[in-house]
């Protein structure tokens, strides 16, 4: 049986804009074993799903630590794999190519690969067309839209109404740019027809206490949530507002009609979440937005039974 590795290592919202690529390389290889290197946070919801064999969790050591490198080469060696696919595509995931061997095809940008993707305009592309045309040159031309069926969970113990939306207002810390402000966020959700329900880390918990405590009827659960529930909440939400972060990619990616709020520290051409119920509004800064501006953006995604109390 031929073993075939496919590197992904985080954020959230780059693991989600993955699941396409996930799902073509196990259409591409149906009787193949499939490992993914990944790291921990992402290895229970990458072993839910249904495109690999088995799931390593080790895939980012200390390359400061010689032993845990040479152990992970080990293991690599080892396991005979007879091609890489590497989505990583950064030049730290490209030193795996000398830790899995020679001899081994490659899929990616490390030098000497079997599969290069050559394209010099490649760190212009979104995240999608550039993991796809990547694959193309690889050989794989199937790209069947991945199911996430898989990811679902029971929401009984939120108690939660029957009807609510969703919002995301955190963002990375260190990205501060990238965060449209709680006071925005709490003028919304004052405003809203539905009961919201914030998401979020457990370091975003905080935040959304700050929301909910001047919001009647919105409710945090930042902290308290799965990969999965938040899948779950997304089926059964109206519509979900979040910035530019990992729990907004997955509820976009999971069908919940999404608006995603983009300031200047990343930009949407290249990593926007896609669907037919998703739309972006950017504002520089993002601080500037107007609440108004969001509502109006809004009304263009949310089926009309959704604006209803």
């Amino acid at each position: 049986m031929t073993a075939i590795l496919v590197i992904r290592l985080g954020a959230l919202g780059d693991f989600v804009q993955s699941f396409g690529p996930f799902a073509a390389i196990r259409a591409h290889h149906p009787e193949a074993r499939i490992v993914l290197l990944t790291t921990p946070p992402f290895a229970a919801l990458a072993r839910r799903s249904p495109w690999f064999d088995d799931v390593w969790a080790d895939g980012r050591p200390s390359w400061h630590t010689p032993r845990a490198v040479l152990a992970l080469a080990r293991r690599l060696r080892s396991a005979g794999f007879g091609r890489v696919y590497d989505l990583q595509t950064s030049g730290r995931s490209s030193r795996y190519r000398w830790l899995v061997g020679q001899g081994v095809e490659w899929s990616g940008v490390a030098r000497g690969a079997s599969h290069p993707h050559a394209n010099p305009d490649r760190d212009s592309m979104h995240t999608l067309e550039r993991q796809r045309e990547q694959l193309e040159a690889a050989g794989i031309r199937h790209f069947p839209a991945p199911e996430l069926d898989w990811l679902d969970a029971d929401l009984a113990h939120f108690a939660l109404p029957p009807r609510f939306a969703l919002l995301v207002p955190g963002a990375s810390p260190l990205r501060p740019g990238k965060r449209w402000p709680a006071a925005h966020f709490t003028a919304f959700a004052a405003g809203c027809v539905q009961p919201c329900v914030v998401l979020g880390g457990a370091g975003e918990a905080a935040l959304a206490e700050t929301i909910c405590a001047t919001v009647p009827g919105a409710i945090s659960l930042a902290g308290r949530t799965s990969f999965a529930e938040v899948a779950a909440l997304a089926r059964r939400a109206s519509f979900a507002l979040g910035n530019d972060t990992g729990p907004t990619h997955l509820l976009a990616a999971a069908g919940c009609p999404t608006l995603a709020l983009f300031g200047g520290d990343s930009d949407p051409a290249l990593c926007a979440p896609r669907g037919p119920a998703v739309a972006v509004l950017r504002h520089l800064p993002l601080s500037g937005l107007s609440v108004e501006a969001v509502r109006a953006a809004l009304a263009g995604i949310i089926p009309p039974e959704a604006a209803q109390a």
